[in-house]
């Protein structure tokens, strides 16, 4: 790893399968080095894959198969931003038809616990127009999803009060 800064998030013995669905889905997404533990360890055995080295969207990402102690939290989310409907669409449903679940205002999580937030573009100039009635309309139709639907949060931008 060259990075100075690198996410390591931490995985039960699943990293490499986890950084193989992330490169498959995300672009600009890799799988480099994968490094197996020199002696036992309390989850693991000697050769046993240890660390993983990825990239999320050009992120560069460690995945520590660390054991179940310390489960992914929605403290923490890669948000991705969309371009459209389709590209929303097929992000958020890699992530739940491959054993995700969704939850609230885009978010979702992936099989191994890890949140995502699928942002379209539209949906953040929306939210932050600088007319507040017209931020609030789209605001309160987001918080009724939980994918994105974009032509929704447009006719709630254009809706006059």
């Amino acid at each position: 790893m060259t990075s100075k800064n690198t996410i390591c998030l931490w995985y039960d013995g699943t990293a490499l399968d986890a950084a193989k669905f992330y490169a498959q889905t995300f672009p600009d997404s890799a799988v480099g080095a994968v490094h197996r533990a020199p002696g036992d360890y309390p989850s693991g055995k000697q050769g046993d894959v240890l660390t993983v080295e990825f990239t999320v969207m050009g992120i560069p990402c460690l995945g520590l198969n660390g054991g179940p102690a310390f489960p992914q939290t929605e403290a923490f989310s890669f948000q991705v931003a969309t371009d459209d409907q389709a590209e929303t669409d097929r992000l958020w449903n890699a992530i739940i038809d491959n054993g995700g679940s969704p939850s609230a205002c885009g978010w979702c999580k992936d099989k191994w616990g890890l949140s995502w937030q699928i942002t379209p573009r539209v949906l953040t100039a929306a939210v932050t127009d600088p007319d507040p009635a017209v931020a609030k309309r789209a605001f309160d139709a987001m918080m009724t999803m939980t994918k994105i639907d974009i032509a929704a949060i447009e006719a709630a931008r254009r809706a006059m009060a």
